[in-house]
C-alpha cells in the first residue's frame, strides 16, 4: 500500500510555551529548535513575533540556525503582526506566516464583536497582503472544532483564493471527538472547491483528553499536516503531543506515514521537560518514565519470556534503554530470580522459596525494592 506522507509541524516553541510556567529562555529555544531540525520535523513554528522583543529575537535566532526545516511565525490577522513577522523571519532558509481569525460564531460575537461577512473579509485581505510578503502562508481559522461547517467551508475557500497554500483547522478548545472532527475534516474536502490548490492541517487541544486521537482522525480523513508539540505541552491540557502522533505513524498500518526519525524523541522529551521545568507523568505515553515499566508478576513473566507480550514498542526507537523491571508486592518469582542474576546473587532452588517469602513480607511495607534490599535480604538469611 503506497502511503501518503504526512507534514510534521511543531509549535513546542510557540504553542507549547504558552502552557503556564513553561516559558523558555532563548538558548533553550535554539537547542531544541536544533534537535527537531535534526530529528526530521518538516515545519518548526519559533513564535510570536509582536507579543514581545524576546519573541521576535527567538524567531530570528531559531531562522539563522534552521538548515532543513521550513521556520514559521505566528501572527494575528493585522498588517503589523505580518509587518513584524516578515522581519523576523527574513534570515530563514525556507518561511511561513501562519495567521488567523475566529471562525465559531461564539468567537465572531464574543471576542471580535463583528459578523460573519466582516470575519472573511479581513481573512481575504490579510491573507492576500501576507501572501505579498513572505514565501508561504498559512491560515488558521481558530475555534473550528466548534464552528459552523458551511461557514468554515467559505472561510477556507475565500482564503485559498487569496492565496494561503495552507489552513489549518484547528479544534481549538479540545472540543471535538474523534468522529466529529473527522467528519469536519472530510466535509471541509469535499464541499470547498478549490481545497486541492492548500494543504489542511490539523492542530488538536486535549482539554478532553482526545487530542491525539482527534489528529489522527483528521489526517485519515484527508488532512495534510499534523500540528503539536513534544510531550504534548502548551495551553491548558495541551497539545496533540507529537511522540504521540509520529510513534503511532511509524508502527500502525496506515494510509500515511512521516519521514521524521524518532530515535530523537526521548532525549527532545527530557529536553523539553527540563527547559520548561515541567515534568512529564510517569504514566504518559512513549515519554514517562512507567512507559516501559512492569510492576505485575504476571507482565513480568511474560516480558521476559518475549517482550512483544506486553510492549508493543520498542524503546530503542525513541533512543531509550531498556528499564529494569519493578520490583513490588505484586512481582512474582521470574522476575525476583532475573534481578539476582543480574546481581550475581545465586541460591539452590530450595532456598530460594524461602528468600521469596521473606522478599514478599518486606515488598508489602514498601513501595518498591531496589538493589540494597536485596542484597541486604540475601545477607541475613
Amino acid at each position: 500500500m503506497e502511503k501518503k506522507k504526512i507534514d510534521i509541524f511543531d509549535t513546542t516553541l510557540r504553542d507549547g510555551e504558552q502552557g503556564p510556567g513553561c516559558v523558555l529562555t532563548l538558548e533553550s529555544k535554539l537547542n531544541i529548535a536544533e534537535k527537531l531540525d535534526l530529528m526530521g520535523i518538516d515545519i518548526i513554528e519559533a513564535g510570536f513575533p509582536i507579543s514581545s522583543p524576546g519573541d521576535f529575537k527567538a524567531v530570528q535566532e531559531v531562522s539563522r540556525i534552521i538548515k532543513n526545516a521550513k521556520v514559521c511565525a505566528l501572527a494575528r490577522a493585522r498588517e503589523l503582526d505580518i509587518n513584524t513577522a516578515t522581519e523576523a523571519l527574513k534570515h530563514a532558509k525556507s518561511s511561513r506566516i501562519q495567521l488567523g481569525i475566529g471562525s465559531s460564531d461564539i468567537h465572531i460575537k464574543h471576542k471580535f464583536n463583528t459578523n460573519r461577512e466582516e470575519i472573511l473579509r479581513v481573512a481575504h485581505d490579510m491573507v492576500k497582503y501576507a501572501s505579498k510578503k513572505v514565501e508561504e502562508v498559512q491560515f488558521f481559522a481558530e475555534d473550528a472544532g466548534r464552528a459552523d461547517n458551511n461557514f468554515l467551508a467559505k472561510m477556507v475557500e475565500t482564503v485559498i483564493t487569496a492565496g494561503a497554500k495552507v489552513v489549518n483547522l484547528p479544534d481549538t478548545n479540545g472540543f471535538c471527538t474523534p468522529f466529529e472532527y473527522y467528519e469536519k475534516i472530510k466535509f471541509i474536502i469535499d464541499n470547498v472547491p478549490n481545497v486541492h490548490k492548500a494543504k489542511i492541517s490539523v492542530h488538536c487541544h486535549n482539554d478532553l483528553g482526545m487530542a491525539t486521537a482527534n489528529t489522527i482522525a483528521g489526517l485519515l480523513a484527508g488532512a495534510d499536516q499534523a500540528e503539536g508539540t513534544i510531550n504534548g505541552v502548551g495551553e491548558r491540557a495541551g497539545n496533540t503531543a507529537l511522540e504521540e502522533l509520529i510513534v503511532t505513524l511509524l508502527i500502525k498500518d496506515l494510509p500515511i506515514s512521516t519521514n521524521v526519525n524518532p530515535t530523537y524523541i526521548g532525549e527532545l522529551s527530557q529536553m523539553v521537560e527540563k527547559a520548561m521545568s515541567n515534568p512529564v507523568q510517569s504514566n504518559k505515553a512513549i515519554v514517562g518514565k512507567n512507559a516501559f515499566a512492569h510492576s505485575s508478576g504476571i507482565h513480568q513473566d511474560g516480558v521476559l519470556k518475549n517482550r512483544k507480550n506486553y510492549e508493543i514498542i520498542d524503546p530503542a526507537m525513541i533512543g531509550l534503554e531498556l528499564p529494569d523491571l519493578i520490583l513490588t508486592s505484586r512481582s512474582g518469582r521470574a522476575a525476583l530470580k532475573n534481578r539476582l542474576v543480574a546481581l550475581n546473587l545465586s541460591f539452590a532452588e530450595k532456598d530460594f522459596e524461602q528468600y521469596y517469602e521473606r522478599f514478599l513480607k518486606i515488598a508489602d511495607t514498601k513501595s518498591i525494592i531496589d538493589e540494597k534490599d536485596l542484597v541486604h535480604l540475601y545477607k541475613s538469611l
